[in-house]
């Protein structure tokens, strides 16, 4: 039996749907919940080391952080660090972690 994988395109699929007012952030969340388990589910299978380390951190963040902080008008950072080239990786991330939610 394989090991089920969410792409890179699942990903920003979820969060573009959330950024379009598609699901509210409960239902953002639960997705997260129920699909990040890097113990059972392959995270960005075949992409390179630094989107992978991205969607992880991307899905580990919005599964854990309450609902209420999240900044859905600031959605498009977390899919720009994810498809961020290695050279902008932390710059991405740094943008991402700061004002991707509410303090």
């Amino acid at each position: 039996m394989s090991q089920a994988n969410i792409s890179k395109q699942q990903l920003i699929d979820q969060l573009t749907a959330w950024q379009q007012g598609k699901i509210d952030n409960e239902e953002f969340q639960d997705w997260m919940v129920t699909h990040y388990d890097p113990d059972e589910v392959s995270i960005g299978q075949g992409e390179c080391e630094w989107t992978v380390e991205a969607m992880n951190i991307v899905m580990n963040e919005y599964e854990i952080a309450k609902t209420e902080k999240f900044r859905q008008e600031n959605a498009q950072l977390a899919i720009d660090f994810i498809l961020a080239d290695e050279a902008r990786f932390n710059q991405t991330r740094h943008l991402f972690l700061q004002q991707g939610f509410h303090d």
